[in-house]
């Protein structure tokens, strides 16, 4: 019998400049907060972040956290993907906030168009043309 998954619940990133990464996700990628939290026991935020109401990343602020150790070719979790309707309208949107992304390619599987740029810490993230 297979696990009855039923979805996925979050994604949780670590940033190391809370305030520069909550605009990001909010401004820039135009998640919205769904809840913030301060736990002074740990010296951080806890922001949850959704996605037309359904919660989808989990975004913490730590104390000097370690760097990311790998890159997006390197074995593990490999990047985020977040669906748009227009590739080059969304990367144009990423520029006009001072966001730089890759040249746009093509799916050679599926023929959709998808793009590759950074969070503020060097976290791969894609638009990917639905």
């Amino acid at each position: 019998m297979a696990l009855p998954l039923l979805g996925v619940h979050h994604i949780a990133l670590i940033c190391t400049d809370y305030a520069i990464s909550k605009r990001f996700y909010t401004e820039v990628l135009g998640l919205e907060v769904l809840a913030e939290t301060y736990r002074a026991a740990r010296d951080s935020y806890k922001l949850d972040l959704g996605l037309h109401g359904q919660y989808l990343i989990e975004l913490f602020s730590f104390p000097s956290p370690p760097p990311r150790a790998s890159r997006p070719e390197a074995a593990g979790l490999r990047h985020l993907a977040f669906a748009v309707p227009d590739v080059a309208a969304a990367a144009q949107h990423l520029a006009h906030h001072g966001v730089a992304s890759e040249p746009i390619r093509v799916d050679e599987l599926t023929g959709r168009r998808f793009t590759f740029f950074f969070d503020p810490d060097g976290l791969p993230l894609e638009f990917y043309e639905a």
